[in-house]
């Protein structure tokens, strides 16, 4: 029987924590350099209509369709959509399609410079309701849910208060600001007294995707630009972390350009003279008011958002019509409301769950 004595024994445990260390920043290189890009929104889908860069696309029922009522999904016009549909497992629209729903999904697509000129209004008035009707001639159905994210969920809103007429049953906002009185940070950054909005735009057309994620990062700057690596190198050895790492790491860096004149119209008319949530909004003419909503309502806020405060979202609930709202707060941040572990085990069980109840 061979035996160590102690000194012998720190210095075998020594080497062996040098040459796990080593295997970790092997494996920690190998990560950020030279792996492959997962691939993501892999649930089936197929293109029904297109208007410029935007595509809509239906994801069928993986089951027999048991709800009758569509839904469609409105995101932001910054980052891309897939965020919806990340990775199997990990994807609302799949928990959606796997519980027999019909679901769409409006894509804005990727701004170019000629596209610069379009403004929100240009967006909410000629292009979401054509996908409405698509959704409904596609589906046969005789009402429609929104699920609106973000900014998408701001805009689906405003669309909503536009058209009262629209057989509109169900009204989803996931961490979407309505009301902009205190939006943190960004009130101050933004403020109309030292924000130049029309030499910005007037110079860049279109708003690189890298200056609103420099604002996003700066909201938290040690936790946004170096928490993630600091986390990577804690957990490299974890494989189901460094997944969902990577899946992260690639919607965050893979974001689009923001049509000028709709940040314009964006910055001036929502952060700096929070005209929605006042009724002063006009669009096309026509004064938005939030008390035409009279859809059931299920308004999302996540109380760790840095990006859309609490504040931000509760406002809604005491200017629509609707007889049936819920506001309800989760124990996320503003992207985990949509991906991650609690939102796969209880957020998206969730909002299945009063989609079926409300479309019976």
């Amino acid at each position: 029987m061979v035996t160590l004595d102690t000194k012998q024994f720190d210095n075998w445990m020594e080497r062996f924590s040098e040459d796990k260390n080593i295997q970790q920043i092997k494996r920690l290189t190998e990560v950020i350099s030279s792996d492959a890009e997962p691939e993501v929104g892999q649930t089936p889908k197929e293109v029904i209509w297109t208007k410029n860069k935007a595509k809509l696309y239906r994801y069928q029922p993986a089951i027999k369709k048991t709800n009758k009522v569509p839904i469609l999904m409105i995101y932001a016009l910054i980052n891309k959509p897939y965020i919806l549909d990340l990775y199997p497992g990990n994807s609302l629209i799949e928990h959606l399609t796997d519980k027999g729903h019909d679901v769409y999904l409006l894509d804005w697509g990727t701004a170019g410079y000629e596209d610069r000129n379009m403004k929100l209004e240009d967006y909410i008035v000629d292009y979401i309701p054509r996908a409405v009707n698509k959704v409904m001639k596609t589906s046969k159905a005789k009402d429609i849910s929104l699920l609106g994210y973000c900014m998408g969920g701001t805009m689906t809103a405003v669309f909503t208060a536009l058209y009262p007429q629209l057989p509109i049953r169900n009204l989803i906002l996931m961490t979407s600001p309505i009301d902009f009185k205190d939006a943190g940070h960004y009130s101050n950054w933004l403020d109309k007294r030292y924000f130049q909005l029309d030499k910005l735009v007037d110079t860049l057309g279109n708003i690189p995707f890298e200056l609103i994620d420099f604002g996003n990062k700066l909201l938290n700057p040690i936790s946004n630009v170096v928490g993630p690596y600091v986390s990577l190198a804690d957990r490299v050895e974890n494989e189901d972390f460094v997944l969902n790492w990577k899946l992260m790491q690639k919607w965050l860096n893979d974001g689009v350009p923001f049509p000028g004149e709709s940040y314009r119209q964006w910055i001036r008319d929502f952060y700096q003279e929070n005209k929605l949530i006042n009724d002063q909004l006009v669009v096309r003419g026509r004064k938005v008011e939030l008390a035409n909503i009279k859809a059931n309502l299920l308004n999302i806020s996540a109380t760790r958002d840095n990006i859309v405060l609490p504040q931000q979202i509760a406002p809604l609930n005491d200017k629509v019509s609707s007889k049936n709202k819920t506001l309800h707060i989760v124990e996320t941040g503003h992207v985990s409301v949509v991906t991650g572990r609690k939102a796969v085990n209880e957020i998206h069980p969730y909002i299945e769950k009063w989609l079926t109840d409300n479309s019976k």
